[in-house]
């Protein structure tokens, strides 16, 4: 995503070779023939490369929450949930595509600079760098968690390497996570451009959909032994309580489309600009396909039992033969997938801290030092954060819930609601109202969440 230009871009036109970028500040994306000497000959990005890297996009660590939504909804009030969470993404995105068009802008932090000014540029970069920072870091610390295993509950839980080789200091958390680093972080942190990760992202889908087919097959196999009940179909309410509890799959819901982010990245480098709405369609489309059936699945499988985390399910006893092996196939699948996500994220966090630090510099493509500068420092920042700072996780949980729902809802709707260019109907500003108080309500019931959630912990850990 190129937040840093809001000057206007020439004409669309249906071609990437005629398609081009005048924004001094769009780095990524050199702006004339000349500037692009040093550059391979880039045509543009494909339909397909784009949908995978949007997909890979919204497809994070979020997918392994889904399931418990079911759990509190029931089968039919979760499926009806998860689809008008994607109507509601889709419209958000498409809100933005709009008024980037109308406005001539290319990047989400130029489309809100032109609608509320420098401040309003500022705080989409910083929301970003917020958000995504605290993802990356998450990420690292699950990669971690799943390979070289954790005892933050107190409670020693063996990673996979540690499974299959024993302790050693190469199966160590420190270790593995430098050697992931350095050998596949680094390297694909490396390109300028998004579309060249199409190929790892549609990797990352396919790692997605090992434990979605894995769920299936075991659920098949239960269903057929009889070792599945009939799951609940609506919620359950019976006092207050239940009631309210049902309002914590909100935050989880609100947050499974994200990728806001990285839209105008992929649009700038799209060969056919006018393939945009197509491509966010195709992967919320398919990303809801994989978030229904992981959700209907997962909690096929383990019902009332199923977890807020349904890979911790995955360290049990499936009782089914092979499910040692299974449960291993799962976790390392998913732990490949997050380290696959982690570029597609990385870019546009670089980006906007650039954004942010150099706000007068030239492009970033044109600038190697700066580039590769702003690269290690936020590979060894994120690093370090996941390995030695233990609460970060816990401060992300506040800021990132916030600054998640600001990107994906609120400044899509203010855009419209502001409606500069006198384009937004009755309906989209009826919708944008929803979709403000959606996420500010979201943001309230998962800030209440993890503050009590973290005093409960406080208070019942040994001192």
């Amino acid at each position: 995503m190129t937040i840093r230009g809001d000057a206007p871009k020439t004409e669309k036109k249906k071609s990437r070779k005629s398609k081009a970028i005048v924004d001094e500040k769009a780095p990524l994306l050199p702006k004339s023939k000349e500037e692009n000497a040093g550059f391979d000959d880039f045509d543009g990005a494909s339909f397909s490369g784009a949908v995978f890297n949007l997909s890979t996009t919204i497809v994070g660590a979020g997918i392994m929450a889904l399931p418990a939504t079911f759990k509190q909804l029931g089968m039919v009030a979760g499926i009806v949930a998860i689809i008008f969470t994607a109507f509601l993404a889709e419209k958000s995105i498409e809100f933005l595509l709009r008024f980037t068009r109308a406005g001539k802008v290319v990047s989400y932090g130029g489309l809100m600079g032109d609608a509320f000014g420098k401040f309003g540029r500022a705080i989409v970069q910083i929301c970003v760098v917020v958000n995504n920072l605290g993802v990356l870091i998450v990420y690292m610390i699950i990669i971690g968690d799943v390979l070289s295993g954790t005892s933050a509950s107190g409670d020693l839980h063996a990673g996979i390497l540690e499974k299959w080789f024993g302790a050693h200091w190469w199966t160590g958390r420190t270790f593995i996570l430098l050697f992931t680093t350095l050998a596949v972080f680094a390297p694909l942190a490396s390109f300028k451009r998004i579309d060249s990760l199409r190929f790892t992202s549609a990797l990352s889908v396919g790692l997605a959909v090992v434990f979605l087919v894995i769920a299936v097959g075991i659920s098949i196999v239960k269903i057929f032994s009889g070792g599945i009940e009939m799951p609940k179909l609506f919620p359950v309410i019976t006092d207050v309580s239940s009631f309210f509890n049902l309002f914590t799959v909100v935050p989880v819901l609100v947050t499974a489309y994200i990728c806001h982010y990285n839209v105008h990245s992929i649009d700038n480098e799209l060969e056919d600009s006018s393939q945009m709405q197509g491509v966010v369609r195709s992967a919320i489309g398919l990303c809801t396909v994989v978030y229904l059936m992981t959700s209907f699945f997962g909690f096929l499988l383990f019902g009332e039992g199923t977890l807020d985390d349904v890979l911790a399910n995955f360290d049990s006893d499936l009782g089914i033969p092979f499910g040692s092996v299974l449960n291993d196939a799962v976790r390392i699948s998913y732990a490949a997938h997050l380290i696959l996500v982690f570029p597609v994220v990385f870019y546009p966090t670089r980006i906007n801290i650039d954004g942010l630090l150099f706000s007068s510099a030239r492009p970033l493509v044109q600038d190697n030092f700066r580039f590769a500068s702003v690269t290690i420092a936020l590979i060894v920042s994120i690093f370090i954060g996941a390995n030695f700072i233990p609460s970060i996780w816990d401060a992300f949980q506040f800021t990132g819930a916030t600054a998640a729902v600001c990107l994906s809802y609120i400044f899509p709707a203010a855009i419209v609601l502001r409606d500069q260019y006198n384009i937004a109907t009755r309906k989209d500003k009826i919708l944008a109202f929803l979709m403000i108080a959606l996420a500010i309500f979201s943001d309230l019931v998962a800030i209440y969440s993890d503050a009590y959630a973290l005093i409960k912990k406080n208070h019942t850990s040994p001192k």
